[in-house]
């Protein structure tokens, strides 16, 4: 199901984009696995009848599915000696990102290997709800949140069966 809110915003998503590189820039992952993410995140309004109630949230249920496509573009990035996230984190894993990338890709992982996952997820998760907070600033701030929000409100909510 496919939200008309959502093709409304195209231009203001694109300014949010640019603004919001830093934030990608700054967290753990980089350009492509962000945009990855994105792909996997569905962005709804939470009680849209009420702008001054409603907000942006961050559907992040898709997100875990990619994950495998994420650890994939990571092991990549460190094979061509390229640090994930712009080279602001290394993910805690102490510099071994590519000796860990090929046990994993062995199945010689440590047993703990979903842990990691659920890690990533989160962070996942977190900055894509930091991604619809600054979108909703920036529809308000456009004066544009209240039209938004009345679309929003008529857009059928997705059940179709």
């Amino acid at each position: 199901m496919h939200n008309r809110w959502t093709d409304q915003v195209v231009g203001e998503r694109m300014t949010v984009d640019k603004e919001f590189t830093q934030d990608v820039v700054n967290s753990e992952f980089s350009n492509q696995e962000w945009d990855l993410i994105m792909s996997a995140v569905e962005f709804e309004i939470e009680n849209p009848e009420s702008p001054a109630d409603a907000r942006i949230v961050a559907n992040t249920e898709k997100v875990a599915t990619i994950v495998p496509e994420l650890d994939d573009i990571n092991a990549q990035m460190q094979a061509m000696g390229g640090a994930p996230g712009g080279g602001s984190r290394d993910r805690g894993s102490g510099g071994s990102g590519l000796v860990d990338s090929v046990k994993s890709a062995l199945g010689m992982g440590g047993g703990g290997d979903d842990e990691p996952d659920q890690e990533r997820i989160d962070a996942a998760s977190e900055l894509a709800g930091r991604y619809g907070e600054e979108l909703q600033a920036h529809l308000e701030s456009k004066g544009r949140w209240e039209e938004i929000c009345a679309v929003a409100a008529q857009t059928p909510s997705g059940d179709e069966s």
